[in-house]
């Protein structure tokens, strides 16, 4: 490579480690918990306590859990409902209206039921007891510093910038080492060189993880302008021909129970988990509209939607998402490592410390040569040999 070629390449990672840095560092830090939130989320706020009863027995009709969650807040709107897979619980989500949900999403609140018995085992606390948990807060501060959309694209452009440090960092790697074996840290060196030759070396050797990680990061930014996406194409092009029509009300809704059977038959290798009912701003003005997932932990984030008419019940379609949103599933168990149980999960974590490492050694290797720039020695050291090339990369 001329040298031409590797200043370049020297100022691009330079320039995008520097301007990315603080935001990757608090990307991993609040990465470390993520990776456990199933763990952490059962330490801080254990799962409810449900009767001792036989595996097999049947579960309660979703039509009998919406007339209890209907009992109990008379006049409320049903916003959705979620049938877990893993615990024998149905959360039935309720609002004032859905236009009052819009203005102020703390009106939202949800009934637990158990889903044998029906019992109501749960409910979630007003709007002004409301706290935000330590996971909740994690994760904002990890997809967009509390800041919404305009912070998701802000940390997705930081993500990018981290890929190109990432990429120039890999190309600069064989011209600044060429002289040295591979993997040495040279012990009997400054502090500084020691430093720079583990930052290359723990750098070079979790490369590949950390492009997957940083690269499905940064598409996973994206997932609110993409749905936003889908939803203004493909699924407006799916409802075109009902514009005309009146949104059903709500005693003109037919059977939940009959619309979720409907969309188990149409998704016989998934678990039929939410129903998003009509006129909610993430569904369908005229639909139930239900998620299936896979039942693998690998394709567990893999999801198909299915629309059932809510007035007259009939199927209508199973929906085929586009590729864009398919790959934005796909990053997910890649990203957050969190298909293969506990033991990939320490791993995800260790590279996740192995990169925080990296992270602070660059800064610090910055900041280090600046300020013997700003504060040179009194006495001029030897010219640097030759094995010294790569301090040339700072």
């Amino acid at each position: 490579m001329s040298g031409g070629a590797i200043r370049i390449w020297a100022l691009i990672h330079k320039w995008s480690s520097l301007i990315c840095t603080a935001f990757l560092l608090l990307i991993c830090l609040t990465g470390l918990p993520l990776t456990f939130h199933e763990e952490i989320d059962h330490w801080i706020d254990p799962p409810p306590a449900y009767a001792e009863m036989p595996p097999e027995t049947p579960h309660q009709s979703l039509d009998d859990l919406i007339g209890r969650a209907q009992a109990l807040y008379p006049g409320e709107t049903i916003v959705s409902l979620f049938k877990d897979d893993d615990a024998p619980q149905v959360l039935v989500w309720m609002a004032p209206s859905f236009a009052a949900m819009e203005k102020d999403p703390k009106l939202e609140h949800f009934i637990r039921f158990d889903a044998r018995t029906g019992q109501v085992i749960e409910q979630s606390k007003p709007p002004e007891q409301q706290r935000t948990s330590f996971m909740t807060l994690m994760l904002r501060l990890h997809v967009d510093l509390f800041a919404d959309l305009a912070g998701s694209l802000f940390m997705g452009a930081m993500g990018l910038l981290f890929v190109a440090a990432l990429v120039s960092g890999v190309v600069l790697y064989g011209p600044f080492t060429r002289k040295l074996d591979f993997g040495v840290v040279r012990s009997g060196r400054s502090q500084r060189t020691r430093w720079l030759d583990l930052h290359n070396l723990l750098g070079i050797v979790t490369a590949l993880w950390v492009l997957v990680v940083g690269a499905t990061g940064v598409l996973n930014e994206l997932a609110t302008p993409l749905f936003t996406l889908w939803q203004r194409t493909d699924v407006q092009a799916m409802l075109a021909s009902r514009e005309s029509d009146t949104p059903p009300a709500p005693g003109e809704l037919t059977s939940v129970q009959s619309a979720y059977d409907k969309a188990i038959r149409a998704l016989p290798d998934m678990h039929v988990a939410a129903v998003i009912y009509p006129g909610n701003p993430f569904g369908s003005p005229h639909h139930y509209l239900l998620w299936g997932h896979g039942k693998t932990p690998l394709a567990e984030r893999l999801f198909s939607p299915v629309l059932v008419d809510a007035r007259t019940g009939e199927l209508t379609a199973v929906v085929e998402m586009p590729w864009y949103l398919r790959a934005l599933e796909i990053s997910r168990p890649l990203h957050f490592g969190d298909y293969g149980g506990l033991p990939l999960k320490i791993i995800w974590a260790l590279l996740d410390l192995v990169t925080i490492v990296v992270l602070a050694s660059g800064l610090y290797l910055w900041l280090a040569k600046h300020s013997r720039v700003r504060f040179p020695r009194h006495k001029r050291m030897p010219a640097p040999a030759a094995a010294d090339l790569p301090e040339a990369a700072e």
